[in-house]
């Protein structure tokens, strides 16, 4: 009897276990291996379209946000954002321009550095990542943070090795925000060309760096066209308002064609110098004053662009411009070359560019905010400027409460300075912390050299080139 008792209780526990083997053999067998159905089964997570590129897959998404983090209940939006997978043990690169996000692959530095994955993400409030109707009080650093928290939160299952956070110009801005609220998602952040607009009033570093840039023949090329351009407002403006006629800009937003000229000669001198190298200097007209007027339009138009400050030009443009009047800060320069009777309008402020409904008030403690918590408490952070761009003037800085952190500047680069640039000595050291905070083994970071090979459709691509006063 009892022998029997034990031969029953043997094979009631053997049952149990196989059925539990079982259980979770079949619980194991329905979850989903295939990436794109991994990436679905995120609730929120959408399918817009999957591009093929060999080696890797891509993925066009949108993802379900609230539209105010502090109170969820109140409202969604789906944001756009887009994934290049390479391998889910392979580390993550987490991108954003600041800006809109494209639906072309490409790699960031830090993705070919760690040879990794990429997810890129528009930035709120850009089309078409917009709520509808548009709180645009919502529109603020923190909340656009927590759109970056969230995404990691939900893709951190998928993909579970190390993240290093990234971007260039508004989007350096924008991983370093993101690593100030969320200092404990990322494993490190590269922050390229980043303005860092402590004080928004304040701005006379800007004008110390157009005085030495470049060198002096450069500086008086430039200087001259921008005077003659506003010398010669009558003809030119009359050339302005046939172009605008032509193409059915308006101007109803910045208030005037005239005030809309000026703007785009203003940033002349400023869009020449973020987006050209000295060698450029060459393509200046060398005489303005004896240069037809043809010529001087030509000249402003490729480097500024007539069609910046129209309401067509303006509108994509809109979030920016709320946010550089409302946190970011905005420069202001002088124009010492300039007889003051030339200039009506000088550098106008953000407010200037954003529709009269949507209400604006500055918040001077946010940059304030940022720049003492990069200075005091920054860890494993790269910020790289080129010596040449006018917005490295202003810059972050790591101080003494900063840990393995470090700000470069590439020699004579501009907006598009990056780690490649780098004397070799910093070159090196920036692409093995990179490596390092990826979670590369030892032998790559003491190689200090990407881990992918380049790839001209996926790597070469300049920084995102937006009109000049916009980072």
């Amino acid at each position: 009897m009892r022998k029997a008792l034990r031969w029953l209780l043997a094979f009631t526990v053997l049952i149990s276990t196989l059925s539990t083997a079982a259980g979770a053999a079949t619980a194991a067998g329905s979850e989903p291996t295939d990436i794109k159905d991994r990436l679905l089964s995120i609730p929120g997570m959408s399918l817009i379209q999957e591009k093929p590129y060999p080696g890797y897959r891509y993925f066009v998404l949108d993802y379900t946000q609230p539209i105010d983090h502090r109170h969820p209940g109140r409202g969604t939006f789906q944001q756009r954002i887009t994934v290049l997978h390479k391998d889910t043990s392979r580390p993550t690169v987490f991108y954003t321009s600041g800006y809109n996000v494209s639906t072309t692959p490409s790699r960031s530095e830090p993705t070919r550095i760690t040879d990794g994955n990429q997810v890129s993400l528009e930035y709120r409030y850009f089309t078409p990542s917009r709520p509808e109707p548009a709180d645009w009080s919502k529109l603020d650093i923190w909340q656009a943070a927590s759109d970056q928290h969230r995404v990691y939160r939900a893709l951190k299952a998928v993909y579970s090795a190390n993240w290093l956070a990234t971007g260039g110009s508004k989007g350096g801005m924008t991983a370093t925000y993101y690593e100030r609220f969320y200092p404990r998602d990322m494993d490190g952040v590269v922050a390229y060309v980043a303005p860092d607009d402590v004080v928004n009033k304040e701005d006379s570093a800007y004008d110390r760096f157009f005085a030495r840039v470049g060198t002096e023949e450069c500086r008086d090329r430039l200087n001259a066209v921008q005077r003659e351009a506003l010398v010669r407002r009558a003809p030119l403006e009359k050339k302005y308002a046939e172009y605008a006629a032509g193409k059915g800009y308006t101007f109803d937003t910045v208030g005037s064609l005239d005030r809309a000229y000026e703007a785009v000669v203003l940033d002349y001198v400023w869009g020449f110098w973020q987006y050209s190298l000295l060698k450029d200097c060459d393509t200046i007209p060398a005489d303005a004053a004896t240069a037809g007027d043809e010529e001087i339009w030509a000249s402003i138009d490729t480097i500024s662009g007539f069609s910046a400050y129209t309401d067509q030009g303006l509108a994509q443009y809109t979030p920016y411009y709320y946010q550089a009047g409302t946190q970011l800060g905005a420069p202001t320069i002088h124009f010492p070359h300039i007889d003051k009777r030339l200039v009506r309008y000088g550098y106008q402020p953000p407010r200037t560019y954003v529709p009269r409904s949507i209400p604006m008030r500055f918040q001077p403690g946010a940059m304030r905010d940022v720049d003492t918590w990069v200075r005091h408490h920054a860890t494993h952070m790269i910020f790289v400027y080129g010596q040449n761009d006018p917005w490295g003037a202003e810059r972050f800085h790591v101080g003494a409460g900063a840990r393995d952190s470090y700000v470069f500047t590439a020699p004579g680069l501009n907006h598009g300075a990056n780690v490649a640039g780098l004397v070799p000595a910093q070159k090196d050291l920036a692409t093995a912390r990179i490596l390092k905070w990826a979670g590369a083994t030892p032998a790559a970071v003491a190689q200090a050299e990407p881990l992918a090979t380049y790839d001209a459709r996926l790597d070469g691509r300049d920084v995102e080139r937006e009109p000049a006063l916009r980072p």
